[in-house]
């Protein structure tokens, strides 16, 4: 949908559903895109640098402050969806080599139709049609900065992407000082919650979670995001960061972040769907469709 025509929405059955690009009218050149009515992604095509999901700009934070400001990076997207993310990447850190691994042709097919990409001078963005585990699993190794999982069938994660062995082949991608971050939804008791932070602190020896407080006290169902790396992550920015945002967020990391978890087991290809909630996608953050304010932060109990 060029910026020079009328905006009107768009309604088209793709793979994973009833997709539906409809013009955000609070902001020129913004675009919602729904998944069976579930909110998937807003895209501003006048300024990608704007980020409206709070758990999308929880994710922004992460590729802002775990590298060098304005750096280029290698980074490998799991789950394209409007591709708010790989837009924000080329616009901040210009040069960027990213692929995108989204299963849905049809979707990633009407949103280049409709939402145009920025242009090679940003970086290089490269789409590949396939099942984003699998993706992962054949790229070389090193070959990437930053891994950013963020898929939904539905309002459900695929269970193969949220065991030990897929976050193990993530990290196999990554050169040895990247970071991997994963969108996790849930609500108390947090029983997937638990799961894939056991999970991907099995793998990482850094670990940090980020979520505002009411998620973390079970007001609400919401968006937890969880980074991992081999290396120190910057908790102290994040930790600033979250807190001056719109709806502000709690960084939880070290032994409160292992308090946490628990007793939780480490998911496996095995045990994966097996009696554990599998979260509720971008739809489940009940603020992700909510703008303005919320409330400040508050101590956890787990």
């Amino acid at each position: 949908m060029r910026q020079g025509s009328a905006r009107r929405a768009v309604h088209r059955q793709v793979d994973s559903g009833l997709a539906e690009l409809v013009p955000d009218l609070s902001r020129r050149g913004s675009w919602l895109l729904f998944l069976d009515g579930i909110p998937q992604s807003l895209v501003d095509l006048e300024d990608p640098g704007y980020l409206e999901f709070e758990y999308v700009r929880r994710l922004g934070h992460i590729i802002d402050l775990a590298f060098p400001a304005g750096e280029p990076l290698r980074v490998l997207h799991l789950g394209g969806g409007g591709m708010t993310l790989p837009r924000y990447v080329a616009a901040t850190r210009p040069g960027s080599q990213q692929l995108v691994a989204e299963s849905d042709v049809a979707l990633a097919d009407l949103v280049r139709r409709h939402l145009p990409m920025p242009g090679s001078r940003a970086g290089r963005i490269r789409v590949r049609a396939a099942d984003a585990r699998e993706v992962t699993e054949s790229v070389p190794a090193a070959s990437f900065d930053l891994v950013i999982s963020d898929v939904y069938a539905g309002a459900l994660t695929p269970p193969h992407l949220t065991t030990a062995e897929c976050v193990l082949a993530a990290a196999r991608a990554l050169a040895p000082a990247g970071v991997y971050a994963v969108n996790v939804a849930d609500g108390r008791p947090f029983t997937h919650a638990r799961g894939q932070v056991a999970t991907v602190r099995s793998v990482y020896p850094q670990a940090c979670m980020i979520a505002e407080a009411g998620v973390l006290r079970g007001r609400r169902r919401g968006n937890l995001v969880l980074a991992g790396s081999r290396r120190e992550l910057p908790c102290g920015e994040l930790r600033r960061r979250a807190a001056a945002d719109p709806f502000p967020a709690r960084v939880v990391d070290g032994e409160e972040l292992g308090r946490f978890a628990g007793r939780a087991a480490v998911v496996t290809d095995a045990t994966a769907g097996s009696g554990e909630t599998l979260g509720g996608g971008a739809g489940a953050q009940t603020a992700g469709t909510t703008r303005l304010t919320g409330p400040g932060t508050q101590s956890t109990n787990w």
